[in-house]
C-alpha cells in the first residue's frame, strides 16, 4: 500500500467504472488548484467563495445522489477517499465537501421517500452546497407552534459547519411542548435566519463553523424529516458512522500532505545536523530516517484501518431498513478504530514533521504548522479518549456501543 496512492486509483476502465475515473480527475484538478492558494487562505481566514464555487461547478457537490435523481451514485469508500485527497492540501475544503455529504446523508436517513428524492434532485439541478445547523450539544434553539401549519424556530447554534454561502441549511431544534427531538431541512435565504461571520480558531480557518441566529423562523411541518437522530431507527443511527468516518478521512488526509511536504522539504532543503559525522545529505541521516520509518509504518496503519472502516460502513448502507443492530455495532467499532489511529498518527505526523525538516521550516511565511493547527482543532471535535473506551469494552466485554450522534 503506497503512502501516497495517485489520485486517481481506477485501472479498469469499463462504462461503470468511467463516472468514478470522471470524480477522481476532477477532485486531482481541483486539489491542485486549491494547493496554490491554501496557505494564502489559511492567513486569511473567512469564506472560501471562490473554491466552494468550482465544488459548484465540478458538480462532486452529488456524489452520493442516485443516477436517476441526477447524481453520481457514488459508494462511500470512493467518496470519503475524494475526502481525503482535498484534506491532502486544505483540509477546510475537505471538511465542507465531507459535510456536503454527510447533510445528503442526513436527508436519506432522516427524510421520507417523497422529501429525499425531492431535495436530492433539487440540489443535483440547482448545485446547492448544504450547511450544517444540527450541533445536537447546542440545544439553544427551539420549537413554537406557529398558525396555520408548522412551527416557529428560535434561537442560536453554534459550529455551523458551512453555514455561510450555503443554499440549504439542516437544522435541530427541541419543541418546547414535549422536548422533542427534530430536525429539518430548509433554505438558508429564509426570513429570520442571520448567519454570522464569526469563525475565528486557529486551525480548519475556512471551514465557516461559526453561529447561526434563528428569529420565528417558520418551518412549515412537511420540512421537518420523519426519523431524526440516532434513535428514530437502526438505519438512522448510521448518520453517526457517517460523520466519524468523514473526520477519520480527513484527519487521514491531513497526515498524508503533512508527511508529503515533510518529504519534499527534507530532500530539497534540510541540512545533515554539525554531529551527523560522515553524513553527506539529510536524507541519510539515521535519526531522520527512523522518524520517516515510523511516519511510513503508521500511515500504513492508519490507511488500512480507514478503508476497512470504509468498506463496513458500505456494507451496512446496502443492507438499508434490513440493517441489524450488531451490524451497525460492528460498523461503528470499525470506524472507531479509525479514527482512533487517524487521530493519533495524524498528531504524530504534523507535530515531528519539524523534527525531520530543520529550524528553518518554522519560518511564519511558509505556514507549516498549519497542518497540526488543523488537526488540532478538528480533532477536539470530540475526545478520542472515548473512542479508545469503545474500543475496549468490545476488546474485553464484547459490547458494542449504543447509537448516539458520537459513536
Amino acid at each position: 500500500m503506497a503512502i501516497l496512492p495517485a489520485m486517481n486509483e481506477a485501472t479498469d476502465v469499463t462504462l461503470e467504472a468511467l463516472p468514478c475515473q470522471l470524480a477522481f480527475e476532477k477532485a486531482d484538478q481541483l486539489a491542485r488548484t486549491f494547493a496554490q492558494t491554501a496557505v494564502e487562505r489559511d492567513k486569511r481566514g473567512g469564506t472560501a467563495k471562490a473554491e466552494r464555487d468550482l465544488l459548484r461547478e465540478s458538480g462532486l457537490l452529488n456524489l452520493i445522489i442516485p443516477p436517476p435523481l441526477g447524481g453520481w451514485g457514488m459508494n462511500w469508500p470512493d467518496t470519503m477517499k475524494i475526502v481525503r485527497i482535498f484534506a491532502r492540501v486544505d483540509s477546510s475544503i475537505a471538511h465542507l465537501f465531507g459535510f456536503q455529504h454527510l447533510m445528503l446523508a442526513s436527508v436519506l436517513l432522516y427524510g421520507s421517500q417523497a422529501q429525499s428524492d425531492w431535495l436530492l434532485s433539487e440540489t443535483a439541478r440547482n448545485s446547492w452546497f448544504w450547511g450544517n445547523a444540527l450541533n445536537p450539544l447546542d440545544k439553544r434553539t427551539s420549537l413554537t407552534p406557529a398558525q396555520p401549519d408548522g412551527y416557529l424556530i428560535n434561537g442560536r447554534k453554534s459550529f455551523c459547519s458551512g453555514a455561510v454561502d450555503s443554499d440549504m441549511l439542516i437544522v435541530s431544534a427541541i419543541r418546547a411542548q414535549d422536548q422533542k427531538f427534530m430536525v429539518a431541512a430548509i433554505p438558508s435565504s429564509r426570513d429570520g435566519i442571520r448567519i454570522h461571520n464569526d469563525w475565528d480558531s486557529m486551525g480548519q480557518r475556512q471551514t465557516d463553523s461559526g453561529t447561526v441566529e434563528f428569529r420565528d423562523v417558520i418551518v412549515a411541518n412537511d420540512e421537518f424529516l420523519v426519523t431524526p437522530g440516532p434513535l428514530g431507527s437502526t438505519r438512522a443511527s448510521l448518520r453517526s458512522c457517517i460523520a466519524q468516518l468523514n473526520f477519520s478521512n480527513i484527519f487521514l488526509g491531513l497526515a498524508e500532505g503533512a508527511f508529503a511536504e515533510a518529504r519534499d522539504y527534507t530532500l530539497a532543503q534540510t541540512r545533515p545536523w554539525i554531529a551527523a559525522t560522515g553524513i553527506g545529505s539529510a536524507s541519510e541521516d539515521p535519526y531522520i530516517l527512523e522518524h520517516y520509518g515510523r511516519f511510513f509504518l503508521h500511515l500504513q496503519a492508519a490507511q488500512a484501518l480507514t478503508d476497512i472502516a470504509s468498506e463496513s460502513l458500505q456494507r451496512a448502507w446496502e443492507s438499508g431498513d434490513a440493517i441489524t443492530e450488531n451490524q451497525r455495532g460492528r460498523c461503528s467499532i470499525d470506524i472507531a478504530a479509525s479514527k482512533a489511529t487517524t487521530t493519533k498518527v495524524g498528531l504524530e505526523i504534523t507535530s515531528e514533521m519539524f523534527e525531520v525538516m530543520g529550524a528553518r521550516a518554522a519560518a511564519a511565511p511558509a505556514r507549516l504548522d498549519r497542518y497540526w493547527r488543523n488537526l488540532r482543532t478538528h480533532t477536539l471535535h470530540d475526545p478520542v479518549d472515548y473512542k479508545f473506551r469503545e474500543l475496549g469494552d468490545w476488546a474485553l466485554n464484547h459490547k458494542l456501543p449504543k447509537p448516539s450522534f458520537y459513536s
